[in-house]
């Protein structure tokens, strides 16, 4: 590109986020479940799995942003083959994301704002206490759990929380609840998205193990809720 983009579409919740609070005249449209910044006024596009393709293009944007995991290949692919730039990230560890970032906002004219450089603060520090090994679900009905190589894995890791799945095969596997019963866990760690775990739905079957509710935007999304996300989740797992 020989100019910053003017005219951003974001696929991606935390992305648009980012954008929003960074270089906010350049986002002219979001999904559905883009929910932060509140009040946020752009074109809506559908979801995140299967944006309305047609109001994408609507929007007439110079870029597009999407996530290798929560973007489907196909939707990515039909963009740039209607001649739309996309703009795809794939962070796997907190240093990817921050880097991501800054990658990003740089060539979209907003380089290294506040937000950014206090994330970076904030999870400068290593973690000095007692770690701890946790089992990670993200669903239930199956249940499926975070595994190897995840950004949400690496953030608790950072926090002291060692995922019992973080070795295997798979990024989210899908074990039988006597298998996870068995992991040998002293913790249970669940997130309020994209399954909504409460107090009432996810601890009662695990009977015995402790568990921490915790917030999934902070666990999960690469943008401005980092500079807080530290002191959130560490006060949730205490």
């Amino acid at each position: 590109m020989t100019r910053p983009p003017r005219r951003v579409v974001s696929l991606v919740p935390s992305l648009t986020e980012a954008v929003a609070l960074t270089v906010p005249d350049v986002l002219v449209g979001a999904t559905d479940w883009c929910v932060e910044p509140a009040g946020l006024d752009v074109l809506r596009v559908g979801g995140t799995k299967y944006p309305d393709l047609s109001q994408v293009r609507a929007a007439v944007p110079d870029l597009v942003l999407a996530n290798a995991e929560e973007n489907r290949r196909e939707d990515v692919e039909a963009l740039r083959a209607s001649g739309v730039p996309v703009w795809v990230t794939y962070p796997r560890t907190l240093d990817a994301a921050l880097s991501s970032l800054a990658r990003l906002l740089a060539a979209l004219g907003g380089a290294d704002p506040p937000w950014l450089r206090s994330a970076r603060e904030a999870w400068s520090e290593p973690f000095t206490g007692v770690r701890r090994r946790a089992l990670i679900p993200v669903w239930r009905r199956p249940w499926v759990v975070l595994g190897a190589d995840t950004f949400a894995g690496d953030v608790l890791a950072r926090l002291g929380v060692d995922n019992v799945y973080a070795t295997a095969p798979e990024r989210y596997p899908r074990p039988p609840l006597a298998e996870l019963r068995a992991a040998g866990a002293d913790l249970l760690v669940l997130p309020d998205e994209p399954y909504a775990f409460s107090a009432s739905d996810g601890p009662s079957a695990f009977p015995g193990l402790p568990y921490a509710l915790i917030s999934g935007r902070h666990l999960t999304w690469y943008g401005p809720s980092l500079a807080s996300a530290r002191a959130v989740l560490s006060e949730a797992l205490l």
